[in-house]
């Protein structure tokens, strides 16, 4: 089992919880496209039950947490089902800004193939270069953090003093890193219904837990993490 990471600033540890909203961010449950290497991006790819059994591990764990006042997701099939799982009696609020990264023209390959097939829109999905577009209507991945960013951090303004859950994509979790500890180089791979936890207070996002899947010990996970690292899914 891999480990978890906390990551705590002196900054939020004394405060209450009336300062800041904390949102507890998901990563959707595992995927038959995620286990088989295959790159979804916009695609509305279903859980399979893998994916079901780790979002019934996530909602149990967090039904015995302080309440939850709102769930939301990313508004593709992957994330919304693992949403409504979670929030059992409550609706889920959906969002499309929350979304995984339009990947273009390697949407719907798998990523070992990619590179042979789509060379120029592989290329640019790996670039360091944030404002580079992929080809076939790919977002960049600047286009990616400035949507799914300001969505977060409306969802932190309307629900300052609440614990919220937002659930949503590997891709956009690597955004909200970057927001959060923007010098720091992401800490391994985004698992499947991982757990990570942010305090947004105004502007100020604070990263207080990251990849946790203590959850998981019974359903267990996919090591490859497809989907979570560079790839997006």
């Amino acid at each position: 089992m891999a480990d978890s990471t906390f990551v705590n600033s002196d900054s939020s540890d004394d405060a209450t919880l009336s300062d800041y909203a904390e949102i507890i961010v998901v990563r959707h449950g595992e995927t038959a496209w995620n286990a088989d290497g295959r790159i979804q991006g916009h695609l509305d790819v279903e859980l399979n039950d893998v994916g079901r059994q780790q979002a019934a591990a996530v909602a149990d764990r967090l039904s015995k947490e302080k309440a939850i006042s709102a769930v939301y997701s990313s508004d593709l099939k992957r994330a919304f089902e693992t949403a409504s799982i979670i929030a059992n009696r409550c609706g889920v609020k959906t969002d499309p800004d929350l979304r995984e990264r339009h990947l273009g023209d390697l949407q719907g390959l798998r990523l070992k193939e990619a590179a042979e097939l789509k060379p120029d829109a592989y290329v640019a999905s790996s670039s360091s270069r944030t404002d580079q577009e992929i080809s076939g209507g790919g977002e960049s991945f600047e286009q990616l953090y400035c949507r799914c960013t300001s969505s977060l951090q409306k969802i932190g303004m309307k629900h300052r003093g609440e614990r919220v859950v937002v659930v949503t994509h590997g891709g956009v979790l690597r955004a909200f890193h970057k927001r959060s500890a923007p010098a720091e180089k992401l800490p391994g791979k985004i698992l499947n219904a991982s757990v990570n936890k942010f305090h947004l207070a105004g502007e100020e996002w604070i990263l207080k837990t990251w990849i946790d899947i203590s959850h998981l010990n019974e359903t267990g996970y996919l090591a490859a993490a497809f989907g979570g690292d560079n790839t997006s899914g």
